[in-house]
């Protein structure tokens, strides 16, 4: 390592150092770098990493899934099913494939190009759209689709105050009697610990060279949410990266309250994912609302 390199390893190490105790809820800082091209290819590759289910569910999970939501959501060949939040397109291409039209969208411009990419291979691309937007300012739809995911806790994303009126306009999107299903974490089975953990890597999610990563957790009782702070000291360099990522909870009674708040005639929530067989099924709920 240079000098430099030194130097600048020093100041990361004083900047960690003199952080403030606590991070603040829902700041710009917790945009998680979705339009950063290195870090948007990292995020991708553990999508389609079949060794684990951190980013998308293994293959054989999702099958399981599309199968209930297949039948949950009463879908028909031929429907249109609104993917929100879509990713790389892996649920998407396969709803396409039973027969379903889709519309994907989601904030990361590399997950819409393989999204793209998927649906060309598998010859599906006259049934698939995909739209690379902020889900906070989708179009106003008006009774267009016939059913919606919203899928792996990205609601929790938000707080309240915003996800609230995305509700709304999910609602609004969809034709009167299709469903939406929404996944979110079982507040009971949420870490309410305050915590720190560290660990090292030559690559991974946080970089392709050697780096530090050192976390913390911190819960907010009266906002029912809590947030990471990530301090990612790459080695080679010295640079600090910082990353702020937030989880807002939610208790069935509610997300149902917030679900019919929003226009939904009923709401069915299924804890443990209704006993599906997934690895990490007891630590979830999913919801499915009837517009």
């Amino acid at each position: 390592m240079t000098d430099r390199n030194e130097r600048s390893l020093a100041e990361t190490l004083w900047k960690i150092y003199r952080r403030p105790e606590r991070p603040p809820l829902w700041t710009k800082a917790g945009d998680f770098h979705w339009v950063d091209p290195q870090f948007s290819q990292r995020v991708l590759r553990e999508h389609l990493d079949e060794t684990h289910g951190a980013a998308s569910r293994i293959g054989a999970e999702r099958t399981i899934q599309i199968d209930w939501l297949w039948q949950k959501l009463a879908l028909q060949p031929g429907d249109h099913l609104f993917d929100i939040t879509c990713g790389p397109g892996l649920y998407a291409a396969e709803f396409a494939r039973r027969g379903c039209q889709v519309t994907g969208i989601d904030y990361s411009a590399t997950a819409i190009a393989y999204a793209r990419e998927l649906v060309e291979a598998h010859q599906l691309t006259e049934r698939c759209t995909f739209i690379e937007q902020d889900i906070r300012a989708m179009a106003g739809y008006e009774a267009v689709f016939d059913g919606a995911i919203l899928l792996y806790g990205q609601l929790a994303g938000f707080p309240k105050a915003e996800a609230q009126p995305l509700l709304e306009r999910i609602a609004r999107s969809l034709k009167p009697g299709a469903r939406l299903c929404v996944e979110l974490l079982d507040q009971d089975y949420v870490d309410k610990a305050e915590t720190t953990w560290w660990f090292t890597d030559d690559q991974g999610l946080w970089g392709d060279a050697p780096f530090l990563h050192l976390g913390e957790r911190f819960w907010n009782e009266e906002e029912e949410s809590a947030v990471e702070r990530y301090h990612i000291v790459h080695l080679e360099t010295g640079e600090l990266t910082e990353v702020l990522m937030y989880d807002q909870t939610y208790s069935v009674e509610t997300m149902t309250a917030m679900m019919k708040s929003a226009g939904f005639q009923t709401v069915e929530a299924y804890l443990s994912w209704d006993d599906l067989p997934l690895y990490d099924a007891e630590e979830w709920v999913a919801y499915v609302a009837t517009r």
